[in-house]
């Protein structure tokens, strides 16, 4: 005999006394008020909490003081490290920070520019920066090549003018360099423009000074020789690479990578990011270009920082379009700085 289907039956629950169901309702009412404030409180506190994020003091740049004894410069900058907080580093106040991008290969272009514009000693250099309001400093990566980092050191030890950062010099990855360079210089100096310079060009520092120090309606500028569209047609060069950073038909406007300058808000917000948040071009002044296109920035564009000769108004000289810098840097640097149209100036260093 097949057995019989199994059901199953709520329990009817007992009918609560009148004082119990008041216990009840009140108890349930606290809870509810309790969880509104402790809602409230949580919203008010994420709000506290975000517009501090907007004047945050910056993590993710490491500075390490470098063990091979080559001064008070020889530091090394990482990229990125969340876990190091840099409250305890003394940031130098300045007006400007110029930072001359170089590389291992480049020895004669630095002997070429302490011969002329720049100091080649540790007090001239703090003359500069004293008459101008502007610090200069190299700015290398690093290598395995351990004979190239031993020929660096002696090099730093001599002149005490570079930053080593902790990132690899390699043509290929100039744009994460750039983008080091930025973070260590805000995290070693209080500037008020942050500058990338090359190595292979002829620079007035006085008249650098002089535009930085205008003033400007914007807080947040990018200021450079600016340009739409590619200049060079050389494919030799490999300066541009037109299909990689068309917006509809225009080329956005950008800053010739020898030289320009971000303010120290814009500075700020880069220093904010991960080296992986935006996108990286093979070529670091279209990178920056369009990160500052992102950030909706002031283009302040001033012709006079891509000079081909020395005129009476310039601040940087290099050959455009036929080269990147200067052709031929070590021996035009040294032509330029005869000149008496290049060089009379009292900040620049004598010949005597």
């Amino acid at each position: 005999m097949p057995s019989s289907p199994k059901f199953f039956y709520a329990r009817s629950a007992a009918s609560p006394s009148p004082r119990k169901s008041t216990v009840l309702i009140f108890s349930c009412l606290i809870i509810g008020i309790a969880g509104f404030v402790l809602g409230i409180s949580a919203f008010l506190y994420a709000g506290r909490g975000a517009h501090r994020c907007s004047n945050f003091n910056p993590t993710s740049v490491r500075i390490v003081w470098d063990n091979h004894g080559e001064g008070s410069n020889g530091i090394s900058g990482s990229q990125d490290d969340d876990n190091n907080n840099n409250n305890n580093i003394k940031r130098h106040k300045v007006m400007g920070f110029v930072g001359i991008q170089t590389g291992f290969g480049s020895g004669g272009r630095r002997r070429s520019l302490r011969m002329t514009w720049m100091p080649s000693d540790h007090q001239g250099l703090q003359q500069l920066e004293e008459a101008t309001g502007l610090a200069f400093r190299f700015i290398i990566g690093r290598t395995n090549d351990q004979s190239k980092m031993a020929e660096l050191r002696k090099e730093v030890a001599e002149y005490d003018d570079f930053i080593l950062l902790d990132i690899e010099e390699e043509y290929s990855k100039l744009p994460y360099k750039t983008l080091a360079f930025f973070k260590a210089a805000y995290a070693l100096y209080d500037s008020e423009f942050y500058v990338k310079a090359d190595d292979d060009i002829y620079l007035r520092p006085d008249r650098l000074s002089l535009l930085l120090a205008k003033e400007r309606p914007h807080s947040q500028t990018y200021l450079g020789c600016m340009k739409k569209g590619p200049v060079f047609t050389d494919p030799h060069l490999k300066w541009y690479e037109p299909q990689s950073y068309l917006l509809g038909k225009e080329y956005f406007l950008h800053a010739y990578g020898p030289l320009y300058a971000l303010s120290a808000d814009v500075v700020v917000s880069l220093v904010a990011l991960k080296n992986n948040s935006f996108r990286m071009f093979s070529n670091e002044d279209v990178t920056i270009g369009s990160w500052m296109l992102a950030m909706n920035v002031n283009h302040e564009d001033n012709r006079e920082l891509c000079q081909s000769d020395c005129t009476s108004s310039f601040i940087a000289v290099w050959d455009i379009p036929k080269c990147s810098g200067l052709c031929n840097p070590e021996k035009r640097l040294l032509e330029l700085h005869q000149q008496e149209s290049c060089s009379k100036s009292p900040t620049m260093v004598s010949d005597d």
